[in-house]
């Protein structure tokens, strides 16, 4: 019997809509990142971009469990001497809640430029409305 394996031309991608009102952050961005990466699918082959879309909506709604938005820190370096910059994880999701959402869910995809294409399937909206309607996506529900 030989071995499956995926090419680029016979993925079949699904559009996912999850709501993330209510949702913790580290399990929404695991859900998030086995959608895109597709290893939800039974034809999953590790080195082909065989995932779905995913587009999250509600983001400043995203919570945190324990002391995390207090002691969560978010850094970035200008690469200047005394150019670090930190963020709370409370000033994240007040200014910047796209931005924390996608750092949680890019850390957890591959390196590199597989890694960087699957992140192109990801769209992060602010509010309840996104512009993906015409691609009819489906409601997906968290596991748990």
């Amino acid at each position: 019997m030989k071995t499956f394996m995926q090419t680029k031309e016979s993925v079949q991608r699904n559009w996912h809509v999850i709501d993330a009102t209510g949702k913790t952050l580290g399990r929404l961005s695991t859900e998030a990142a086995v959608l895109l990466r597709g290893k939800h699918k039974p034809t999953f082959t590790p080195h082909i971009d065989g995932g779905d879309y995913v587009i999250i909506v509600n983001a400043e709604k995203i919570e945190l469990t324990g002391n995390k938005l207090n002691g969560k820190l978010y850094r970035k370096h200008s690469g200047w001497i005394g150019g670090l910059k930190t963020k709370t994880a409370r000033e994240m999701r007040e200014n910047h809640p796209v931005k924390m959402l996608e750092l949680s869910i890019h850390g957890m995809l591959p390196k590199g430029r597989l890694g960087r294409q699957m992140c192109k399937k990801l769209f992060v909206y602010k509010g309840e409305s996104h512009p993906h309607a015409a691609q009819q996506p489906k409601e997906y529900v968290l596991k748990g």
